[in-house]
């Protein structure tokens, strides 16, 4: 607005300038301030009036008022120590700001840093610039704004100066004779030394300074009676050079300059607080009022922060509620006013700065607090150990969600707690699996590059479920039933499917109480447990959209189909030849969340981004169990069954196998019967897909099994080691070892195929059944396998038994096996035993399979698959018929064609008729034939002593066989000491055996008497009639005689008589 010319004038005189509007501040000319002072010093008159006086006084008072602020300011600026009483902040004088420090740090000046640089801009330093003031406080002023200012500082400095004004009032008389006095003494001082003052310009001041004279002598009293400034008290002349005014006594103050200081500084000290002091009592106790007035609101601010710093959920949010209450009360009232167009009372005014003030700091805590709870809240997702776990671990979404919703977001907090946990089950269940896979197949790969394991070993793996075996006594014998590189890569496999498929520690645990927890939302049942202020505070996000809805439920069949796929791809996609399939990225441990950059929202913001970004992306990378720099080669292509397989490691054993797919095959239905069991897979219809995964899993891992069945089979003649059972000492081990490893392979796989050890219906039976029962192919495919492992393992007894072993045959896989048991070392194994012996062990081992193990096995697998094996049990015993058969023949045949050379020789030979009438013995070829047959006997009974009966007959029946050819090749008649030497050794023969007698051998026994009857006369057979009573003697005196040396085929006790001969 324009100024007035008498304004304008004001100005101009006021700050002595040549114009409105100067290029620079003008220099303030000190001296001419003193000159003006000393001629407004001068009195009007020789004989002042002290009315005149007074008034003088008052008339200069709105001049004076300021030079006594620059005096003061002189004064103070002699010491240092007053630089500490400045105030660190001021009001503007001017009026503008309440804060000076404020201002100037808005402008970008460093006042906190720069101690004196601040102390420029504060009116009670000594170094006060009001040049630098002005051009910064005020460089945006305009002149009326400078006016107002100086109004304001004007009414501010007689404010202050009151309590001066009553001083001086009050002592007014004394004011003017110190002032005659100071007169009378500064012009004395001022002409001291000058020469220039006469006798007569003193006489004619005398009278002006009586009344002074007089005055100082009342104040400055001393023994002499006369004043220190008295005309006849005059001083030295060197005295009143170094006293006078003149530049060199620096005005006449040097001496006194010390003490000056002293004396302003004490009545700093003394009358400063009197002055300032009534104006910050009234201003502390506005402030205190203020305070006490609104104490609830200044509180609030520092609340927040103390709740957040402590974590105190719902401390924050009881106390957004009053601060939220304040704004808007604040709100209304300038809404109110506004509207009206009234205006605001100080009380309103100040109720509404305090309130703006506490609802920025409030709302700036509690939006980083809601940053801090988005984060929390989509980082809340990783499990924890059962162990650890605590019960507000696993509520700490619902507290989280229930703050955001107390103190109000603009998202749907429950919509996107679930979404960004659909999005993280996703992500690991594709991350974690493929991480599984990669190490399963580094694993396979290295195992496939090793060394084949001897038969040696496989054999004691396969004997690992016998009871003779020494690790039965292991509790765990388990882990002795493959290399321990294999049974490492099964407890990998067993850990992924379990870290996958789990209900309990699994992923497949979390999809399910995840799709529980979102059901709940659904229903509106997890809303019940909020607290009422949650309620309070509205119900706008407390219920899910219907889109929302229908992305939850499209999500979890998702999480469903993702962890199908996976189980299903793992187990009927061949072995990966290409790594980088799995490997590029190398998928990191889904364990905890991205960092808060990737979560958090825009500053500012308290709703996050979106759900779907890479806020879940994992951060934490744990390292593999192999080196990533030095991986194995593709395992070599040798047509092994295992290479179709990526689930089965190479050359593990059928033992091991079954039984690691039958705890596999378990946890696969059970994990596809929870997942059906889910509503919302019913109503997806899909259910399916899941019965197909479990039909899948099985048909694989039987076809895997009766690979390695069959192959174990061909080697299972490795697991006779020829060691006793220590039930039966003529059995081996071998029997009971391979019932045991065949009742073991049945017992899994019939786990396999009927799933039979999982929870079909899920959720406790209620559950949608997803394990069918196995197709007629499968069970038809392990019937086949079985039988024709009974057929395998035969073969291989009867070749251990007639094959000469050596021991490099057992590690080229060739031949039977030469092992023995450390804990049996006196018995007689491997290549030392005779070959006989094997052959004995060997047939008591068939005897025994085909009366008792065979029938158990056969018996164990129709109940195990619920069918009958009519068929294939006569095959089976027409098979073992002809092997024991076999091994029977194989073993007598050289005992038989010796006792058929000793017979043949002797009755075809010339010297063969007795020489005597009658004869008293029986021929040295009949005792060569009991020798032999002691040896034989001793050789049986020692090995396997059941079969004695049949063995033994057996030559009995060769051996009557022989006579009776032997008899018949003879030519011509047999004359009567010749019948009588051939029935004695007959029937000495026949009587000695006795016990081994069958039905065969009497026949042939008849067969001879009747061929010898054809080749005698009626003479010689009349006369064997008579000597028949002596014969029978001379055979009671053999027997008797050869008691002894025979004994060893007399009957024992209990033992019954021989059975029916072989073929």
């Amino acid at each position: 607005m324009p100024v007035s010319a008498q304004t304008e004038q004001r100005l101009l005189n006021h700050y002595k300038l040549a114009t409105l509007y100067p290029d620079a501040w003008p220099h303030h000319d000190e001296s001419s301030d003193e000159d003006d002072e000393e001629g407004e010093a001068q009195p009007k008159s020789n004989t002042p009036n002290r009315h005149a006086s007074k008034l003088s006084l008052n008339s200069r008072s709105s001049y004076s008022k300021y030079r006594n602020i620059d005096r003061h300011a002189s004064i103070r600026s002699g010491t240092t120590t007053s630089e500490s009483l400045v105030q660190q902040d001021e009001a503007d004088p001017l009026g503008k700001t309440s804060s000076v420090a404020t201002e100037l740090k808005r402008r970008g000046l460093p006042v906190e840093e720069n101690l004196k640089l601040r102390n420029r801009f504060m009116l009670s330093s000594t170094t006060f610039s009001p040049a630098l003031f002005l051009s910064q406080v005020h460089q945006e002023a305009s002149t009326q704004d400078l006016l107002r200012g100086l109004d304001n500082l004007s009414q501010s400095i007689e404010q202050k100066s009151a309590s001066l004004k009553v001083l001086v009032e009050s002592n007014f008389e004394k004011f003017v004779r110190a002032k005659a006095t100071i007169d009378h003494v500064y012009k004395e001082m001022r002409d001291q030394g000058a020469g220039t003052e006469t006798e007569a310009a003193a006489a004619a001041r005398r009278p002006h300074s009586r009344h002074a004279s007089r005055q100082s002598q009342s104040h400055f009293r001393n023994t002499s009676g006369a004043g220190p400034w008295s005309p006849t008290n005059k001083p030295l002349p060197s005295d009143k050079k170094k006293n006078a005014l003149t530049k060199e006594s620096e005005y006449g103050v040097q001496g006194i300059k010390a003490p000056l200081v002293e004396i302003a500084i004490k009545a700093e000290e003394v009358w400063g607080p009197a002055i300032g002091g009534r104006e910050k009592e009234e201003t502390m106790k506005a402030v205190v009022s203020t305070i006490e007035t609104h104490k609830d609101i200044f509180r609030l601010s520092g609340t927040v922060h103390e709740c957040v710093r402590n974590s105190d959920y719902q401390g924050i949010a009881d106390a957004w509620r009053p601060a939220k209450k304040y704004a808007d009360q604040a709100r209304n009232i300038a809404e109110i006013a506004r509207g009206g167009g009234a205006q605001l009372g100080d009380s309103e005014a100040q109720f509404i700065i305090i309130t703006a003030k506490m609802w920025h700091h409030v709302t700036q805590q509690v939006e980083a607090f809601k940053r801090d709870v988005w984060r929390k809240l989509k980082s809340s997702h990783g499990r924890k150990l059962a162990a650890v776990a605590e019960e507000a671990d696993k509520e700490e979404h619902m507290e989280l969600i229930g703050v955001l919703l107390q103190l109000g977001v603009d998202e749907n907090p429950i919509w996107e707690w679930l979404h960004s946990r659909q999005v993280y089950l996703k992500d690991k269940i594709a991350r974690s699996f493929e991480r599984s896979r990669i190490e399963i197949e580094i694993m396979r790969r290295k195992i496939g590059n090793s060394e084949k394991p001897d038969v040696k070993l496989l054999a004691q793996h396969l004997r690992s479920v016998s009871p003779s075996n020494p690790s039965r006594s292991d509790k765990d014998a388990t882990k002795y039933m493959d290399t321990p590189a294999v049974l490492a890569f099964w407890d990998q496999v067993q850990s992924s499917l379990t870290a996958l498929l789990s209900s309990s520690s699994g992923i497949l645990g979390e999809v399910l109480e995840y799709w529980e927890t979102a059901q709940s939302f659904i229903d509106n049942q997890a809303q019940k447990s909020f607290p009422t202020a949650v309620f309070a505070a509205g119900l706008e996000h407390l219920e899910l959209e219907p889109d929302d809805v229908a992305n939850l439920r499209t999500g979890a069949v998702e999480l469903v189909t993702l962890l199908r796929e996976s189980v299903f791809a793992f187990f009927s996609d061949p072995p990966v030849e290409d790594l980088s399939e799995l490997w590029s990225p190398v998928p990191p441990t889904p364990v905890t969340p991205a960092p808060d950059s990737a979560i958090n929202a825009a500053p500012g913001s308290a709703t996050p981004a979106s759900a779907s970004n890479a806020a879940l992306t994992p951060s934490i990378k744990r390292a593999f169990t192999f080196s990533q720099d030095n991986l194995p080669p593709p395992s070599p292509k040798r047509g092994d069954p295992w290479e179709k397989f990526a689930f089965w490691p190479p050359t593990s054993n059928s033992l091991s196998g079954s039984h690691n797919l039958a705890r596999l095959i378990v946890l696969v239905g059970t994990a596809a019967s929870e997942m059906a069991s889910l509503p919302l897979i019913k109503q997806a219809r899909a259910t399916e897909p899941l019965k197909t995964l479990v039909a899948a899993v099985r048909e694989r891992s039987i076809q895997a099994i009766i690979a390695a069945w069959s192959a174990d089979a061909e080697r299972a003649k490795y697991m006779e080691t020829w060691t006793r059972s220590v039930g039966r000492r003529d059995l081996t081990d071998m029997p009971e070892a391979f019932a045991r490893f065949e009742e073991a392979v049945v017992g899994y796989a019939q786990k396999i195929a009927y799933v039979s050890d999982a929870d079909a219906g899920g959720a406790g039976g209620k559950g949608e059944v997803v394990v069918s029962p196995p197709s007629a192919k499968l069970v038809q495919l392990v019937r086949g396998t079985f039988v024709n492992s009974l057929y395998k393992a035969f073969s291989g007894m009867v070749e251990n038994a007639e094959r000469g072993v050596k021991e490099d045959d057992a590690g080229t896989d060739e031949g039977g096996v030469v092992a023995s048991d450390p804990e049996r070392s006196g018995e007689v194994v491997g290549e030392e035993m005779n070959q006989n012996i094997r052959k004995l062990l060997t047939l008591s081992n068939l005897t025994h399979l085909r009366t008792e193990t065979i029938p158990h096995l056969l018996s164990h697998f129709e109940t195990a698959f619920s069918l009958k094996l009519t068929d294939e049990t006569a095959t089976i015993r027409d098979v073992l018929a002809q092997i024991d058969q076999r091994l029977f023949n194989s073993y007598i045949a050289p005992t038989t064609a010796h006792l058929s050379t000793i017979i043949t020789t002797a009755i075809t030979s010339s010297n063969w008729p007795p020489t005597i009438a009658r004869p008293t013995d029986a021929k040295p070829y009949i005792y060569d034939v009991l020798l032999t047959l002691v040896l034989t006997h001793s050789e049986i009974s020692t090995t396997a002593p059941a079969l004695t009966v049949p063995l033994l007959s057996h030559c009995l029946e060769h051996a009557s066989t022989a006579l009776l050819t032997a008899f018949k090749s003879r030519a011509g008649k047999f004359s009567l000491p010749a019948l009588m030497q051939t029935t004695l050794d007959v029937e000495f023969l026949a009587q000695t055996l006795n016990h081994y007698t069958t039905d065969k051998a009497g026949e042939v026994q008849s067969q001879i008497y009747l061929a010898l009857d054809e080749r005698t006369d009626n003479e010689a057979r009349a006369r064997l009639q008579s000597e028949l009573p002596e014969m029978r003697g001379v055979l009671k005196r053999l027997r008797e005689g050869t008691r002894g040396g025979f004994g060893c085929f007399k009957r024992e006790r209990g033992r019954g008589r021989g059975g029916s001969s072989r073929g």
